[in-house]
């Protein structure tokens, strides 16, 4: 074998080893993409030859103390276009755009499209969708997606807040607790080829997708109800801007109700201001006025500083402090500490707040929750304005002492009082009690907490006393007074800071009353602030008469017995049926379709097919105490329409959702 035939046996031997590691090369490189990759490759095919449209995910129901529904996810159709499908078929752009409600331009132009996919109308309501599925047009297709349904339209509004057709909270308990109902979503599934067009049965397919979380609140239906309803009446009574309400459990800081006005329909929110969106309860500031007395007798009482008989001058209605002359709206001279609150004397609490001293009536300020948020489970909380005691000058101390230069939330005053009312303790308040998963496991349940003991039992007792005295004959109160029951309150009117001038406004004033009931062993605390009033502004006018009617139908739709004389039953036992009153004309329900009989005998409204609110319109009419049961419209009560009602009988009706 010569040398060329050598060199030409080796450089085929380097070619046929070139080749196996070229070949091994590529299978390994093969084994690589087809094995290890192979879930990363094969999403990518997909993606090619598959078009994945994102559905809104089902959110969790919220339901209120009592199971009754505040927020539910529904079914709607959402319409969306193949545009070539739709051109092949002759769709008109004008007629698709007269059903939808539509501009006939922006249709026209998605017809027009080459793209394989277009929504046209997301979520629409069913009349909208039975209109385009009349037409029966190619190419206009229909899918379920979920909607956001308040079935109590404002009941709670500002707490229960709202979403976007996302559906992503924008407000409330929906923003607070997003991450928690909002489940995963689903979505639609369109097989095309490399150019787009469709292949296969060109059915669109849904994929994925899982329900969220369920949310228990504190909040009572029925407790809101009354609330709003109490509130938008003495806003209107007093020709007010805006006003509050807040309804706590004091022993355990629950939120029982929350209300603000203006108010809104959070399933129209976009036709609302902003403004109207807002819960006034945790972002609106005020200064709270003689309502801030409570605090400071209660600080003075646990410090030992005062006794409730101890005489303090009060200067026959003008005192100067700092170069400022404090006056009285009555020229007292010697009072009482207990008086002093009574009549809710200046001069007599900016002389308590003195013999405190800074430090002193600060660290209890700061003890019942002023100048700090309170924690509660809702978003856009403000701190108010406490000013640390260094910044005080003697002015300012005085002041204080009657609820000036110092700004709080309704929530705050209304949890300072909760820990007055419950022996001494600041708890923290809550609104979502307990988070249950879709298989109706419970995931998270919030307990009560204490935050700290602000005043001792005895000092929260002697001040629940002396509270009382303010809605008895003499008090500035009188009108917070309950049938039946003692209430421990106190009322409030402040001067507003112009913006303009920097200084008290003359005209423009901030009225509150907040109270406990029953006062020897509070099952309710109740405050109410009305921003604004014309007219007469004092608090005791005002606010005390809406704190009234809120806590008398609060008492009784939770069954609390009144404890004074004479006032064992909320309903007197019904008369005897006679024939007389049988042959008493009937008075019509205005609107309802039910009516009362005679003077002697109740008998029950036909509430079939009524809203949550048309009952219990149809109660405050009547005077009926009816339990109301699910929520929508009404499909069974008892008794049956016209039957009579008796004493200690049942007493109800069923609602539920529209099919």
């Amino acid at each position: 074998m010569d040398k060329t035939e050598g060199w030409v046996r080796i450089r085929i031997r380097l070619v046929g080893v070139l080749f196996v590691v070229a070949f091994l090369l590529v299978a390994t490189r093969a084994y690589y993409i087809q094995v290890h990759c192979r879930d990363d490759w094969q999403k990518k095919a997909e993606r090619q030859h598959q078009k994945v449209i994102p559905l809104t995910p089902q959110r969790g129901t919220i339901f209120d103390r009592n199971s009754e529904v505040m927020a539910l996810s529904v079914e709607a159709d959402s319409i969306y276009l193949e545009p070539s499908k739709a051109r092949a078929g002759k769709v008109k752009a004008r007629d698709l755009a007269a059903a939808l409600s539509l501009p006939h331009k922006a249709v026209a132009a998605k017809l027009k499209s080459e793209k394989r996919f277009l929504w046209l109308k997301r979520q629409v309501p069913p009349r909208v969708s039975e209109k385009v599925r009349a037409l029966k047009l190619p190419g206009v297709n229909f899918i379920k997606e979920h909607k956001r349904y308040y079935p109590n339209s404002k009941i709670g509004a500002q707490v229960v807040g709202f979403t976007g057709i996302d559906p992503e909270g924008l407000e409330g308990v929906e923003l607070k607790y997003d991450s928690v109902i909002l489940g995963q979503g689903g979505y639609l599934v369109t097989e095309r080829d490399a150019l787009g067009r469709g292949i296969g049965s060109g059915e669109p397919e849904i994929k994925g997708g899982s329900r969220g979380d369920d949310l228990y609140l504190t909040l009572d239906k029925n407790l809101q109800y009354i609330a709003e309803k109490e509130l938008a009446a003495g806003v209107r009574k007093a020709n007010a801007k805006a006003g509050t309400v807040v309804v706590l459990e004091p022993r355990t800081g629950k939120v029982l109700a929350m209300a603000s006005q203006p108010d809104f329909n959070p399933n129209a929110f976009n036709k609302y201001r902003p403004r109207q969106w807002r819960n006034r309860a945790l972002i609106d500031t005020f200064e709270p006025g003689s309502t801030m007395k409570i605090f400071l007798l209660a600080a003075a009482l646990n410090e030992g500083a005062v006794r409730p008989e101890e005489l303090i001058d009060c200067e026959k209605g003008e005192f100067r402090v700092g170069g400022k002359v404090i006056h009285d709206h009555h020229p007292y001279e010697q009072l009482s500490v207990a008086d002093i609150l009574k009549v809710s004397s200046n001069i007599g609490s900016a002389k308590i707040g003195k013999i405190l001293e800074r430090d002193r009536l600060y660290s209890y300020l700061t003890g019942f929750g002023f100048g700090a948020p309170s924690g509660v489970d809702l978003p856009g909380e403000t701190s108010g304005l406490l000013r640390k005691p260094s910044r005080w000058f003697e002015v300012d101390l005085a002041a204080i002492s009657f609820g000036q230069a110092i700004t709080v939330t309704p929530l705050q005053l209304a949890l300072a009082t909760a820990a007055i009312a419950n022996g001494g303790t600041l708890m923290e308040p809550y609104v979502v009690e307990r988070v249950v998963d879709s298989y109706g496991e419970v995931v998270d349940r919030r307990k009560p907490r204490a935050v700290r003991r602000v005043v001792n039992e005895k000092v929260a007792r002697i001040v629940r006393e002396m509270m009382v005295r303010v809605t008895e004959e003499g008090g500035t109160g009188t009108r917070g007074a309950v049938t039946g029951y003692r209430v421990a309150g106190k009322t409030g009117t402040a001067q507003k800071v112009d913006p303009v001038t920097r200084g008290y406004s003359v005209d423009k004033r901030v009225s509150s009353f907040v109270g406990m009931v029953p006062a020897e062993d509070p099952e309710l605390v109740v405050l109410v602030v009305i921003d604004e009033p014309e007219g007469q502004t004092y608090g005791g006018v005002v606010a005390a008469p809406v704190f009234s009617r809120i806590a008398e139908q609060a008492l009784r739709h939770l069954k609390v017995a009144p404890n004074q004389p004479g006032q064992e039953d909320f309903l007197p036992p019904l008369p005897p049926v006679t024939l007389a009153s049988r042959e008493t004309p009937p008075v019509r329900i205005e609107g309802q379709g039910g009516e009362i009989e005679g003077e002697g005998t109740l008998n029950m409204p036909d509430c079939i097919g009524m809203s949550y609110r048309q009952v219990l319109q149809a109660m405050e009419r009547t005077g009926l105490n009816i339990r109301l049961n699910g929520s929508g419209r009404v499909v069974e009560q008892l008794p049956a329409p016209g039957g009579q009602i008796r004493y200690g009988k049942e007493v109800w009706v069923r609602l539920q959702p529209p099919a």
